[in-house]
């Protein structure tokens, strides 16, 4: 059996992809209130600083930071997927090691972390985050995809309304797609 191990890191900032077991599955924008109540009552319960989030048809990417001394990012996603799975009905296929453990078939079981580690990662993976409904397809621009924090940026200023879109630049005679970025943002 594989021993995961993960970095014990307090208060650092961090990258995360989450992904439905049944990639084919649309539940996360389905049910996006009840994803959105699981995140804020895990941050009730587990404080952390959502940096930026987007959530897609059958995986999500998110970047939050930890409180200084705190480490549990395990702990925060399983109060977040299992929050989720209590309140869906329970219509999906389960292996029996899955119905062993009492454990939902809605989630794999494990997730994608990778850590920041300066403000142009920081920027890069907010960028990631918000460009990603489009790179799969879901909208032509990131700002027609309505969940996404893309909506804060934009209303911050952070970004503009038309970043990640058909924006376009003129250079040396060619034309050339761009998603420039906005105003300040986050930092580390």
């Amino acid at each position: 059996m594989p021993n995961y191990r993960r970095l014990h890191l307090p208060g650092r900032t961090w990258f995360f992809t989450v992904n439905l077991l049944e990639r084919r599955r649309r539940l996360l924008v389905e049910h996006v209130d009840v994803l959105r109540h699981a995140f804020a009552e895990a941050r009730k319960a587990k404080p952390f600083q959502l940096l930026a989030v987007v959530v897609l048809p059958d995986h999500l990417h998110c970047l939050w930071r930890l409180p200084e001394g705190d480490a549990d990012n395990a702990g925060r996603w399983s109060r977040i997927k299992a929050g989720f799975s209590r309140r869906l009905p329970p219509d999906e296929w389960r292996n029996r090691s899955r119905i062993a453990k009492r454990e939902r078939g809605i989630w794999q079981r494990r997730f994608w972390a990778r850590l920041i580690l300066d403000e142009h990662d920081l920027h890069r993976h907010v960028d990631y985050i918000h460009f990603n409904p489009v790179k799969h397809g879901h909208a032509p621009r990131a700002a027609d995809w309505p969940h996404s924090s893309i909506h804060a940026y934009i209303a911050r200023g952070w970004l503009p309304a038309d970043w990640g879109g058909d924006a376009f630049v003129e250079a040396d005679g060619e034309r050339r797609r761009t998603r420039a970025c906005g105003g300040p943002r986050p930092t580390l």
